[in-house]
């Protein structure tokens, strides 16, 4: 399958994937911790279908006793939960064998990496949720980045914490449509402590333990690369007469990047122009790096890496040790051919202390061709 990425739910592109195709579709609601939204948008998703008349069906959602992501279950259909119980407990799963008698258009299924009570048909939802594709139903469905496989050992590495619910990374790759729930560390802690995501105890818990700052804001950077690889295989794979001829664009942005939605435009219209791809790159440096720049400024980055993927691009994270050395490192890695970046206005005094930036890019791409806009 050819992964469609985006960075906001778009019922008009789901649906058209919907009536094109025999085999059901997956699309998945990707975030980097609890309560940045994955459920809420799901549903969203879920009641705008139905509006446009496709036969929706929730077989699975969890709320967690968030009310604002109860109410936005409405009118939707619910297939009930299959009981089954276990050690005294009744716990409630997943009804496949009756979701696949009713036959929805399109199914709902929420915690993607979620294992199944024992006695279930598959040990893991993801197994459900294959049954329902090969069954020929639309899947929409929702997990965070930790419980990737291949993520383990480096989760482990910076939280501490062994995550033991894990859905393999192919699982991921076969998806049509990821879509990036994405909220700045600080939003998503002072959610925490209004209550929102969890009760107020175990939120104060969480806050000390697994959503500390720094944790939160490498779960966010492993989010954005994994969005930026999808979208990046799934280019690969559509292959050379989809991705235009031999040129290739890169769009240099960074926290302080001037009017960045005008470098954008001007990257967007440039690979229109060759039929060719192209990269928004977020240049980070360590002083770049996301727990050194505020809320405001992750809210500026994540816009403008948004923008771009609503005008075609791939928007990617690249780490260097100084921005000319960064975009050089992915000059040659991607084969970029074009470069397009803000005009930077440095105070007259500072020309006679080295070279400018510009100067150092020149010197470290020879033969590729620069675009430099003006911003102000």
């Amino acid at each position: 399958m050819n992964p469609e990425s985006d960075t906001r739910p778009r019922p008009e592109q789901f649906l058209s994937l919907i009536r094109s195709q025999r085999r059901g579709r997956l699309k998945i609601y990707l975030g980097f911790a609890p309560g940045v939204g994955k459920t809420y948008e799901m549903l969203q998703e879920g009641q705008r279908l139905k509006r446009q008349g496709i036969d929706v069906v929730i077989g699975i959602v969890e709320t967690h006793g968030r009310a604002d992501t109860a109410a936005l279950i409405g009118d939707l259909e619910f297939v009930p939960a299959r009981r089954i119980e276990y050690r005294g407990v009744v716990l409630e799963e997943l009804d496949l064998d009756a979701l696949l008698k009713r036959r929805p258009d399109v199914a709902l299924v929420d915690e993607l990496a979620h294992t199944n009570a024992p006695g279930s048909r598959n040990a893991k939802r993801y197994l459900d949720v294959r049954e329902l594709i090969d069954a020929g139903i639309h899947v929409i469905t929702t997990m965070n980045v930790q419980h990737l496989e291949s993520l383990y050992d480096q989760i482990e590495g910076f939280t501490g914490v062994k995550v033991k619910e894990r859905v393999p990374d192919w699982v991921l790759h076969e998806a049509d449509q990821i879509v990036n729930v994405d909220l700045p560390a600080e939003d998503l802690q002072e959610r925490m402590r209004a209550g929102k995501v969890y009760p107020a105890e175990r939120a104060t818990r969480a806050l000390d333990n697994f959503f500390t700052e720094g944790n939160l804001t490498r779960l966010r950077e492993i989010a954005l690369e994994e969005i930026a690889a999808a979208l990046d295989r799934g280019r690969q794979e559509r292959g050379p007469e989809q991705a235009g001829g031999s040129e290739r664009i890169m769009v240099c942005l960074s926290s302080g990047s001037p009017n960045a939605q005008r470098l954008l435009r001007k990257g967007a219209r440039l690979a229109d122009r060759f039929h060719a791809p192209w990269y928004a790159v977020y240049i980070r440096t360590p002083r770049e790096r996301l727990e050194k720049v505020d809320a405001s400024t992750q809210r500026r980055i994540s816009d403008s890496l948004e923008v771009a993927q609503q005008l075609g691009g791939i928007p990617m994270p690249f780490e260097g040790s100084d921005f000319a050395s960064a975009v050089a490192h992915f000059v040659h890695e991607y084969g970029i051919t074009h470069i397009v970046l803000g005009r930077t206005r440095r105070p007259w005094y500072r020309r006679w202390f080295g070279q400018s930036p510009l100067d150092l890019i020149l010197n470290a791409v020879p033969g590729v061709d620069l675009l430099v806009v003006e911003t102000t």
